[in-house]
């Protein structure tokens, strides 16, 4: 079957902030159809939907307590065949969220395991305590331990993430049964694949304690064990290779070991992998204790990702991370054309550029000034830990400007209007202070802006083989510039980013293709710079 996904953008949508069609401060998905002209001019082959799915919402749609049903608050499962209907007549594919190592307690599963109800009674991970202690020393990944015990089993059951969600046992065939219908359920509606949450957590291979850690104690028996190796191939099997269709994998703590092994074609795993390396540059072990941005390990991280990877899932941002022009730019004084410049990163680089929503007009972090804005359960739930171990008010608000997920949950800025033309009612979440100066409506009238830059970026990548299919090799590499090419055939597209406000001598041979500039200099590399060349750069004096 074609590789079509090589060839295209994905657009990532966090439904509950995208657009509000029924005015009650929450997005949805007839707020969804309203904008696929938008998306399809901006030249978007694909949408990457976050959880639509039934769910009680303890974090926001990724606790699941139906997987063939949707959440109320963003509409029908007929609004839902209506947007795969109009996102095909568009030529916009649409990609579901599959959430697969764990549900919602609010799972008719997980409601029928904790009453031992055949055939759910092991369909989660249960086990006696130690005493009055848990079964084990894990913790999770917003905190804390993760086991939770109920009252009604009288057991403890394992979570990785929040007490709601629950971890699912791959022990037990009948799960992993249960997820191919689900997978085939929505394949025959005509979605186009799935991006796979946490993919690679999914079997645990002991219940034995872990090694001590700052993070994640108990890793070393979850993370990209050969059980989760062997469920993902008889996912290929059975079910993805009946359709023309891919996956993208959510790879935690992934090593290039595992991510060739995930992705690699004879052993029919995943098509390709989201990696973090390159997300962790700027933080002390975990994004909640940030140092600063580094340019060059950026890049090392970049690099050592396109050369280990047959083909990359690249991206700056999701619904996870902060705003990439807050975090590797410089939105105060160069806010278009740092944009600018990460934005020809993403789409110069060899593999599928996924662009989150509201970055293609250069989103920033929320402006958050307590605690009480954020809705994110894991930022509370860090806070909470932040009390106990005595953190002062002022390093707390600072872990949550630049760590707290809703950094990128805040309102899509559509417009000048109330509420950034989002909704008539009261957004769920605030709308960041900044959406008069930042939206889409402005920089769709204006032809130099980080909108239409990125809409001639995907032009341009949509028509060239270079971009889509060109090996990529690295060329120059300083503490602020970053020079790599791309060839195909005998073409050679040289490309130039300058990740700081300070100049480059530079001089280049060939002509030029595009820049965030609107005139050229052969002798310097600017403030932010990106510049693609069809010829060569001379780099000698970076």
């Amino acid at each position: 079957m074609q590789n079509w996904w090589k060839d295209i953008v994905i657009y990532q949508i966090y439904p509950r902030s995208f657009n509000d069609s029924n005015d009650d401060g929450i997005g949805d998905i007839p707020g969804i159809i309203e904008k696929l002209g938008y998306l399809k001019d901006l030249g978007i082959g694909a949408i990457w939907l976050s959880p639509v799915y039934k769910s009680p919402n303890e974090d926001n749609g990724y606790d699941i307590s139906d997987y063939t049903d949707i959440n109320p608050e963003y509409g029908t499962m007929y609004d839902m065949d209506r947007l795969i209907s109009e996102a095909n007549r568009h030529g916009i594919k649409i990609i579901m969220d599959l959430v697969i190592n764990h549900t919602s307690i609010e799972h008719e599963w997980f409601e029928k395991s904790r009453e031992c109800i055949a055939p759910y009674k092991d369909y989660y991970i249960w086990r006696k305590g130690k005493g009055k202690k848990p079964p084990n020393n894990w913790t999770g990944f917003f905190g804390g331990d993760c086991w939770e015990y109920d009252e009604k089993r009288g057991e403890y059951y394992l979570h990785l993430f929040a007490k709601g969600q629950p971890d699912l046992n791959y022990y037990n065939p009948k799960v992993l049964e249960e997820v191919k219908n689900i997978m085939n359920f929505w394949l025959k509606k005509g979605v186009g694949g799935f991006r796979c949450d946490v993919v690679n957590i999914l079997y645990k291979t002991s219940l034995e304690n872990g090694m001590k850690s700052i993070v994640l104690t108990g890793k070393e028996h979850y993370v990209s064990q050969e059980g989760t190796h062997q469920i993902l191939k008889t996912l290929r099997t059975e079910v993805l290779d009946n359709y023309n269709c891919f996956t993208v994998g959510e790879t935690v703590l992934a090593t290039q070991k595992t991510g060739k092994e995930l992705c690699d074609k004879n052993r029919g795993e995943l098509d390709m992998i989201f990696t973090f390396e390159h997300m962790e540059i700027d933080q002390f072990f975990i994004k909640w204790f940030p140092k600063r941005f580094r340019p060059k390990k950026f890049f090392k991280a970049i690099i050592k990702w396109q050369e280990s990877l047959e083909w990359c899932a690249n991206y700056l941002e999701n619904h996870d991370q902060p705003r990439s022009v807050s975090r590797f730019g410089d939105e105060e004084f160069y806010h278009e054309l740092s944009a600018k410049m990460l934005a020809a990163m993403l789409l110069t680089l060899k593999g599928t550029p996924f662009i989150y929503q509201g970055q293609e007009i250069g989103m920033t972090n929320f402006d958050f000034t307590n605690l009480n804005e954020v809705k994110d359960i894991e930022t509370h739930n860090i806070m909470k830990l932040a009390d106990k171990l005595h953190i002062p008010e002022w390093y707390k608000l600072k872990m949550i400007k630049r760590g707290c997920r809703d950094n990128a949950r805040t309102p899509m800025q559509w417009n000048d209007g109330d509420n950034a033309g989002f909704s008539d009612g009261i957004p769920w979440l605030k709308v960041n202070e900044n959406y008069k100066k930042i939206n889409a409506e402005g920089q769709m009238e204006k032809d130099n802006s980080i909108r239409n830059y990125y809409k001639k970026l995907i032009n341009l990548r949509s028509k060239s083989n270079v971009l889509k299919s060109g090996v990529m090799k690295p060329v120059k590499m300083t503490k602020k510039i970053f020079v790599y090419e791309r060839i195909y055939e005998d073409q050679k597209w040289t490309i130039a980013l300058n990740f700081t406000a300070k100049e480059a001598k530079m001089q280049y041979f060939g002509n030029v293709i595009l820049s965030n500039y609107e005139n050229s200099n052969k002798n310097k590399l600017r403030a932010y710079e990106a510049i693609i060349i069809d010829g060569r750069i001379s780099s000698d004096n970076f």
